[in-house]
């Protein structure tokens, strides 16, 4: 039988040894895994993110880009890792929420990961060709209505972000129209700027110039939040599509087992990097918007939008072709 004595016995050598281990930490170099690819807006903010922790902690922190498979490469990668901080998860919704609901995956997307912290979100935008004669929501709602399934849609991937925020769209409007998936947002910009594709719910970076040259035609912005570089630009939800919010955000996750004192000391890092206001004007200038929560809000942020992602993918019956 295990008495009071050496319960509280073994409870203070567990806050000892959490403690040490805080202390110790980091003992050699971070690796940021990211699962895209090099070059694209989450790699950016993926290495302004990781340069900052390694001023702060005084070791290196690299990212190590673990692209394929809809982002499951990467999350398969940290969640086996040994859990001692050293390894760590540029988190999204994809990896975490969408794709072990789409295809078979080697982890739990919430049981085994570790929430350090929400860093940024990337809103999407509605947006449609130059020569579509559309200029509104309720005009491009009444186009698909008077014209169903002409009007093309492209997303990176189906189960994206871009792809739900348009079949959500669908359901909240009675729209129609035809899903093409593209292997990544740079194809899908083109075609759109080429004419070859109609509209689009894609990350804002890239479509920037685009809207700006008048090559493309913003109409709305999936998020709550209007787009900082889109001030003009109305939300859904402002439009009447009440709780439209559909954006790319961004975390940084651990192994489930990491010792906890060890994710405090990891978030306390990164409550300092996202309050510094050259790390928060860089994220800006690329386009994200700074998006920080703790590891209590992330975690129930997390569950929030997972659930909320698989009703959508059932009720809109997505599947993996």
């Amino acid at each position: 039988m295990i008495t009071k004595g050496l319960l509280v016995a073994a409870l203070t050598a567990g806050a000892l040894i959490g403690t040490s281990q805080a202390q110790d930490f980091p003992r050699t170099t971070i690796q940021l895994v990211n699962p895209y690819a090099a070059g694209g807006s989450a790699d950016l903010l993926a290495r302004t993110i990781a340069a900052a922790m390694a001023d702060v902690l005084g070791k290196e922190v690299i990212v190590v880009n673990k692209p394929g498979a809809g982002t499951t490469i990467g999350a398969s990668f940290v969640a086996h890792a040994e859990p001692d901080g050293h390894t760590l998860y540029l988190s999204t919704a994809t990896a975490h929420a969408i794709m072990p609901l789409l295809s078979k995956v080697t982890y739990d997307g919430i049981a085994d990961f570790a929430p350090v912290a929400m860093v940024a979100n990337v809103p999407n935008v509605l947006v449609v060709r130059a020569s579509l004669p559309i200029r509104s929501v309720p005009e491009l709602v009444a186009y698909t209505k008077a014209h169903p399934d002409t009007l093309n849609f492209g997303s990176v991937g189906i189960g994206s972000q871009p792809h739900l925020a348009a079949e959500l769209f669908k359901q909240m409007t009675g729209a129609t129209m035809v899903h093409v998936p593209y292997t990544g947002v740079a194809p899908a910009t083109t075609d759109l700027v080429s004419g070859q594709m109609d509209l689009g719910f894609l990350n804002a970076p890239p479509l920037l110039q685009h809207i700006e040259s008048g090559a493309l035609r913003a109409l709305a912005v999936t998020t709550l939040k209007r787009a900082d570089q889109l001030p003009n630009v109305p939300t859904l939800d402002e439009l009447g599509l009440k709780g439209f919010d559909i954006g790319t955000w961004y975390g940084i996750s651990a192994p489930a087992k990491t010792p906890r004192a060890v994710l405090d000391k990891l978030g306390a890092t990164l409550a300092t990097v996202m309050s510094m206001p050259a790390v928060r004007q860089k994220i800006v200038s690329q386009g994200s918007e700074v998006f920080y929560l703790d590891a209590k809000d992330f975690a129930a942020y997390l569950k929030l939008d997972a659930d909320r992602m698989a009703r959508l993918i059932a009720t809109a019956q997505i599947k993996a072709r």
